[in-house]
């Protein structure tokens, strides 16, 4: 269906794209791979008219093709989710998962807002995103707004659907609906690109894979002739460690974070507890209510009854602030675009925000000098690169929690950089015994790392896996272990 042709772009001091080649089939799930700045984002941003190649040539359907703005891929029916969360926060879902097709329910020069909402209701049904349609966007989670894109992007009708990470908010059943919907668009003889980094997903859904490696094509292959270890030597040249980590040792550690019978806006008597140096995974569905948990103990959402124990006293925290600076508690935010970084600012203002109260002098003034050195720690510690992820992880690691959560840690991060943080997360629990509240909808992330695993639905425990830390489980005992706890 599309083929590319030595395409190039480059960009002030770097080339994005170097005469890369490759074509797409009709029917086929295609999925584009390799770590973050290899080119994928800026080929796909290509192929849906967003930027223009410096050089080479795109064919649809044996056709040379110029785009120049992504109303010229709507029109050839090319649509694209995106990987960050691109929606109107003031308008309803109906009107999001609508937002770039309105001239189809125009009438007599106005918008047919119930014919709109209807058709968006049932996009909204197949993502199975459950919120009233009127919602304003701004209302929902990360996961949802997710939900939001892959409707808008079904509704398109399109005949080449590019995904840049789709799931990367979403958990296993949502991802597995996905798929689903997937196979049926496939079916129907949709051309389907597949952006990931979990390459379990990868090898489930696609046909074919192809590699870029710093803007250069690395090659292509059927899916059914590669293995994880086969991909990611694609990717990066080498393999990574995926083995089990071992245990950590808890015996005899405090309890330092505690709730008891918490209710709020969405709880009704939530108790759990974590030791020092434990690492407790929360897993669940979208809107289960593993987020909201986590911004009740931060203080974002007001405790309504019931108590918070930090190290075996009563607390009252009243916002993100009071957590950091009163109980060294952090939280890695799961939407670092829009609640985690400034992205307007550097990466040294990003990093050290945490810690400014702590070293303003008396006057209130900071030194740049050393907020600059702070910086260049974290970016040694084993957090080079610049990715956004790592710079949010970073400035919480910077203000020396004792209790760190960190929501969807890898999220749209490749290999090379998943295994940095996981190692770094390990290392602060069983090195520094940090204690660590982990929430992934990422199941081999969540298997690695956790060494007990609460499961949420519907803002209650419905089950836990309490001895990680005394057996070590296979993937799939333990996937199947936490599917139970939904029964």
């Amino acid at each position: 269906m599309l083929e590319i042709k030595s395409v190039s772009k480059s960009f002030p001091g770097v080339k994005a794209l170097d005469r890369v080649s490759m074509h797409f089939e009709s029917g086929k799930i295609h999925a584009l791979l390799g770590e973050n700045g290899a080119g994928k984002s800026t080929l796909i941003k290509i192929i849906c008219g967003i930027y223009r190649p410096d050089e080479g040539e795109l064919y649809l359907n044996g056709s040379p093709i110029v785009l120049s703005s992504y109303h010229d891929a709507i029109d050839k029916q090319i649509s694209i989710v995106h990987q960050e969360i691109q929606v109107v926060p003031l308008a309803s879902v109906a009107e999001n998962i609508m937002l770039d097709k309105l001239d189809r329910f125009k009438r007599r020069g106005f918008v047919d807002w119930q014919r709109l909402n209807d058709e968006a209701i049932q996009y909204m049904k197949m993502v199975e995103l459950d919120v009233p349609y009127s919602s304003p966007v701004k209302d929902l989670s990360a996961a949802q707004k997710q939900l939001v894109q892959i409707a808008r992007g079904l509704s398109s009708g399109a005949r080449l659907l590019l995904l840049d990470e789709p799931t990367s908010s979403l958990t296993q059943h949502e991802s597995k609906l996905l798929f689903v919907l997937l196979e049926k668009l496939k079916e129907q003889g949709v051309a389907i690109v597949f952006v990931s980094h979990k390459l379990e997903e990868v090898l489930a859904i696609s046909d074919q894979v192809t590699v870029l490696r710093d803007g250069r094509y690395i090659g292509s292959e059927e899916t059914r002739n590669l293995d994880r270890n086969a991909i990611v030597s694609m990717m990066i040249g080498r393999t990574v460690n995926n083995d089990f980590r071992g245990f950590l040792n808890l015996q005899n550690n405090p309890i330092v974070l505690e709730t008891r019978n918490l209710t709020n806006r969405y709880f009704d008597g939530l108790s759990l507890s974590l030791q020092k140096g434990e690492i407790l995974g929360l897993y669940g569905l979208v809107g289960s209510g593993r987020t909201e948990f986590a911004k009740s103990i931060i203080g974002e959402f007001p405790v309504q009854g019931g108590e918070i124990l930090i190290n075996g006293l009563p607390v009252r925290i009243r916002s993100v602030s009071d957590a950091l600076e009163k109980y060294k508690i952090g939280y890695v935010t799961e939407n670092r675009k829009e609640e985690g970084l400034i992205l307007s600012d550097t990466i040294t203002v990003n990093m050290t925000i945490t810690v400014w109260q702590r070293f303003a002098n008396i006057f209130g003034w900071l030194n740049p000098r050393r907020d600059t050195e702070l910086a260049r720690k974290m970016i040694e510690h084993n957090l080079s690169g610049g990715n956004q992820q790592k710079v949010s992880i970073a400035k919480w690691i910077l203000a020396d929690c004792d209790i760190l959560i960190i929501d969807e840690p890898s999220v749209g991060v490749d290999v090379g950089a998943k295994e940095s943080i996981h190692n770094l997360i390990w290392k602060m629990a069983r090195d520094e015994g940090k204690t660590i509240i982990l929430i992934s909808s990422d199941m081999p992330e969540m298997i690695s790392l956790a060494r007990r695993i609460l499961v949420f639905k519907e803002f209650k425990i419905v089950g836990e896996l309490d001895d990680l830390n005394e057996k070590e489980y296979s993937y799939a005992e333990t996937s199947e272990r936490i599917g139970a706890c939904f029964a």
